[in-house]
């Protein structure tokens, strides 16, 4: 066999060893869980020290499209706009001819595409003709290809990994803040021949921005309350959580007044939230030897109080907490309730909920569906709105959480 021929042969073999040899050295990093700086070394010493590739420029796509490595270039990172100069090359391409001299200073583009998708754009330039290995260069560009396209999924999937792990992270905070608020909610609401509360919420998340609350002051006195913060998500459900927090807390000052509880609530929601969200509250006093009720209503949607007739609404009081500094006007009334009397607290979403017709259930219809069940207790009732809600909405989904607290007074 002439020596020329086994000569070419050997050069062969020596580059087909290489090339799987890299492709080994670069599953290892992988399958062993390198960083993506260790994954990057190990491909630019392949490219760099074996291939003689002597300037190059990875850009690769995560949340935007970024350079990853570089070097042998004098050229910055930010002169070359992906999404304006490399996005429409879809193929391994020689760099003739651009009317940007960054991209001139390169020889060739290669795309990494994953799924349609491109993924990254590979620069490379002053590549060593002389370098037995890559010799003719172009032949080894889908090798150098292939090798890019393994480190840039790999990069990608570690990505993925860390916002899973992050996510899952933030799954569990969240379920571990639901369970928390969960506490938060009164559990001992009394039932008895007196008197009978009961209270149901559903929430749009796993923490939402409802609250109600019943506290007991002594023998005589208690306290009902509910509140909704405007806006969703954690940091709604946070301030309302701090909220809750500040009310037990007032309510065990001595001789405490609900004007100034109104005031002190607002100043400590300005201070939290810092003027971004506001909460809307209703708060009252029942004396159960007077059967007087003293109330204040902050911007929140006007409870019901009914003798099975004839309904009011409670609506006296004041702004939203949140909305101002120090609230212009706080107003408060006394009402007498006369026995076998109910109250209806419920939030936005209860009486916004829209039907597929977008008819908003509205406050009308919860007052109707009292009187015509009066007979119903108190835990029953609220069983029966939320299934009158389901019905309603058809198949249109809840937009807000949803809570109601229903008190009898016999």
């Amino acid at each position: 066999m002439p020596e020329k021929r086994v000569n070419k042969m050997i050069e062969k073999l020596k580059l087909h060893e290489f090339k799987l040899q890299s492709l080994l050295d670069i599953t290892k990093g992988i399958n062993e869980n390198y960083s993506v700086a260790k994954l990057l070394d190990i491909y630019k010493y392949i490219l760099r020290d074996q291939l003689g590739i002597s300037r190059l420029m990875l850009y690769n796509k995560g949340e935007e499209w970024s350079c990853i490595l570089k070097y042998g270039s004098k050229a910055k990172s930010k002169d070359i706009k992906v999404e304006e100069d490399l996005i429409r090359i879809s193929e391994i391409t020689v760099i003739e001819s651009s009317s940007k001299n960054t991209l001139n200073s390169f020889d060739v583009v290669i795309p990494v595409f994953h799924k349609e998708q491109a993924l990254a754009y590979l620069l490379i330039g002053d590549l060593d003709e002389e370098e037995i290995r890559i010799s003719p260069t172009i032949k080894h560009m889908p090798f150098i290809q292939t090798l890019t396209n393994i480190i840039v999924v790999a990069i990608e999937n570690k990505r993925f990994a860390n916002e899973s792990i992050k996510q899952e992270r933030a799954k569990r905070e969240l379920e571990v803040a639901s369970e928390m608020q969960k506490l938060l909610f009164p559990t001992d609401m009394p039932s008895n021949e007196n008197l009978e509360i009961a209270g149901h919420y559903r929430t749009q998340q796993l923490v939402g921005g409802d609250y109600y609350d019943y506290i007991r002051l002594n023998k005589e006195e208690f306290i009902i309350c509910m509140a909704d913060v405007s806006g969703k998500g954690v940091s709604a459900a946070m301030l309302m959580s701090n909220f809750q927090a500040n009310v037990r807390a007032i309510f065990n000052y001595n001789n405490f007044r609900l004007h100034r509880l109104i005031a002190e609530l607002n100043t400590k929601v300005m201070d939290a939230a810092q003027g971004e969200k506001f909460i809307t509250f209703f708060v009252a006093k029942y004396n159960s030897s007077t059967r007087d009720l003293h109330y204040i209503n902050a911007g929140h949607n006007h409870p019901i109080l009914s003798d099975g007739e004839t309904a009011r609404m409670l609506g006296t009081g004041c702004t939203g907490l949140g909305m101002f500094d120090e609230i212009p006007s706080i107003k408060e009334e006394f009402v007498t309730v006369e026995p076998n009397s109910t109250l209806i607290l419920f939030t936005d979403g209860l009486v916004e909920l829209e039907n597929e017709d977008n008819e908003a259930f509205e406050t009308d219809r919860l007052t109707d569906l009292l009187h015509s069940n009066w007979d119903l207790g108190m835990e029953a009732f609220n069983k029966l709105v939320f299934d009158e809600l389901e019905k309603f909405k058809g198949t249109n989904n809840f937009i807000d959480d949803t809570a109601i607290l229903s008190c009898r007074f016999k």
